[in-house]
């Protein structure tokens, strides 16, 4: 499925990925420092991956882990920092909620730490149930979350 608007295009083609690019925006991210290359193409394996072109050359990534029928997971929402601002991230995210394998979820969750005027204006609130979520956490990945500790591989 391709999506051509404003001179940027919009793939779900996972040959185009720039797997280098992405895994760079990546490891340089709060939530996913020093990520290793290998797990960044395990969760692109993993994963209904979105790139965002301009001129062929990648200028966005985001992904969607789901079973495909009850939940979804969207995740790794990045754009690059000259592409930002003209609403590229929340096209992409618009993309997502739109596909076809994606109709009829009960739940698509995300976190983010900045950018939650954009995922309400689609639609997205905060947990209306928190105390029912939990969380476990690599301990490393913990440590690395809260100021210390390095990127676990």
């Amino acid at each position: 499925m391709n999506e051509a608007q404003d001179e940027i295009e919009l793939s779900d083609d996972p040959a185009r990925l720039d797997r280098a690019r992405i895994h760079g925006w990546l490891a340089s991210s709060y939530w996913s420092p020093g990520i290793a290359r290998a797990l960044v193409d395990r969760a692109i394996d993993g994963s209904h991956c979105l790139g965002a072109y301009r001129d062929g050359i990648q200028i966005g990534f985001a992904r969607m882990i789901t079973d495909h029928a009850t939940f979804g997971w969207l995740s790794d929402v990045w754009i690059d920092e000259a592409a930002r601002g003209v609403g590229l991230g929340r096209r992409m995210v618009q993309w997502f909620l739109d596909h076809p394998d994606f109709q009829g979820m009960r739940r698509i969750g995300l976190t983010t730490l900045d950018a939650h005027g954009v995922y309400a204006a689609l639609g997205f609130r905060a947990l209306k149930k928190p105390d029912r979520y939990m969380e476990r956490l690599d301990p490393a990945f913990d440590a690395l979350l809260n100021g210390g500790g390095d990127a676990p591989a």
